[in-house]
């Protein structure tokens, strides 16, 4: 393993930098991770005995979040390290005020990984869902450092269960304890002979149940939706844009609001939501300075038009302004964060790619989630909780009872992590 491993990661690196001159996600990567080891030196002296938690991304950190916030509400002084693979990870959360220093993941190669150990020593380390790195989690296990890894889903296609994955079968054996968001995905282990796992639960509904109880409002989302119906679509892409006018176009009573927050803040993709939703249309960042009663007068009076966000870091808050929401990602890589907007009590409408997200068909099953997979479906799936009153409420109900039946999951994790340190 450690050969071919080794052999598989330099190349993978190899051809990041090589693609970076011109890739600017590979740019990113190199240049983010090309002074970590002085950082890191420098942080050192303040890291001593931490907690490390390491995260693929932002969405896993938003899992990871509510295991931090209670691990540090019993232990406020305890040093974090937080690290991050991607470099929208760490840009997002560089300044995280839970962490004592933020950065990017090193290599993985076993001289990386116990360079790493011996700068910091940490008394725990957390991996959060997917995040398998063979030479850090053997360095963990050398130098019997407790570690955990939270919130994961496991499936029969996954390397861990074909004949050729005793290398991965390796990595779960790392782990002090694996805590998995279903009974499903623990079954598959114990399939395997792993006894140190349990169902801990999806750590989100935490994150997203603590974000619905905020009273932080946005008075500018506020003033454009007035009493109308609204539709939140949030981390659209392309592909998304396209299906939602499709259906509006086609649609007269169920054309609700629409608060527009793509994924990505590209100037082609806002100017073709600016070309093609709904008018009357104006920016976030045109209005957010701007008195809310000009706001209302612009754009809330009428029971249409296009609020365009073009801004990051709203999202989860704006669904609380939505009464259905449509969620991106589901006609290309896989559909964004569902609780966001089932913690408000929104209904939810997303693309046929969902089965990697088992929330997906729980909100389905609990009358609180809608598939579509053209513009007609979506018409019609508008039309059945827009157009009814006492549909939309039930679903509205069962929505936000999902998400609160489901919380928890971080104070037991948290306390494990605790009892091992």
């Amino acid at each position: 393993m450690p050969l071919f491993y080794d052999l598989g990661i330099g190349a993978y690196h190899g051809a990041i930098r090589l693609s970076s001159p011109w890739n600017p996600k590979a740019a990113a990567w190199v240049q983010g991770r090309a002074q970590l080891w002085k950082r890191l030196e420098q942080a050192a002296p303040r890291l001593q005995g931490c907690l490390w938690m390491h995260c693929a991304s932002v969405g896993e950190f938003e899992q990871g979040r509510p295991v931090l916030e209670a691990i540090k509400a019993q232990r406020p002084d305890l040093p974090v390290l937080l690290t991050f693979f991607s470099p929208s990870g760490h840009e997002a959360r560089k300044q995280e005020p839970l962490a004592t220093h933020v950065e990017y993941l090193p290599p993985d190669s076993r001289s990386n990984a116990e360079r790493l150990l011996h700068l910091v020593r940490p008394s725990a380390a957390i991996f959060v869902k997917y995040e398998f790195w063979y030479h850090h989690l053997q360095a963990l296990q050398r130098h019997r450092v407790p570690v955990f890894l939270v919130s994961a889903l496991f499936r029969k296609d996954q390397p861990f269960f074909k004949w050729y994955g005793s290398a991965w079968r390796s990595m779960l054996r790392c782990f002090t304890h694996i805590f998995t968001q279903d009974e499903a995905s623990l079954r598959s282990l114990e399939s395997l002979g792993l006894n140190t796992a349990s169902v801990g639960g999806d750590t989100r509904f935490d994150r997203v149940a603590a974000i619905a109880a905020s009273t932080d409002e946005l008075p500018l989302a506020r003033a454009f939706a007035g009493n109308s119906p609204v539709l939140v679509c949030g981390s659209t892409w392309p592909e998304d844009e396209a299906l939602l006018v499709a259906a509006m176009a086609n649609t007269a009573k169920t054309a609700p609001k629409c608060i527009m927050v793509p994924h990505e803040l590209k100037d082609e993709q806002l100017a073709a939501i600016e070309r093609t939703f709904p008018k009357p249309l104006a920016r976030w960042t045109e209005l957010e300075h701007s008195p809310l009663n000009s706001v209302a007068a612009m754009l809330g009076a009428e029971n249409k038009g296009t609020l365009l966000v073009d801004r990051m870091g709203l999202l989860a808050r704006l669904y609380r302004y939505g009464s259905v929401a449509y969620v991106g990602g589901g006609f290309t890589g896989g559909i964004h964060s569902l609780l966001e907007a089932a913690a408000w009590g929104v209904p939810v409408i997303f693309g046929p790619k969902h089965r990697k997200f088992p929330e997906a068909q729980g909100l389905i099953d609990a009358g609180a989630g809608q598939e579509v997979r053209n513009a007609a479906e979506l018409q019609m799936a508008l039309g059945r909780w827009l157009d009814d009153p006492q549909a939309l409420g039930k679903a509205s109900e069962a929505a936000a009872r999902y998400v609160k039946e489901r919380r928890g999951g971080a104070g037991r994790v948290a306390g494990a992590v605790m009892a091992a340190m």
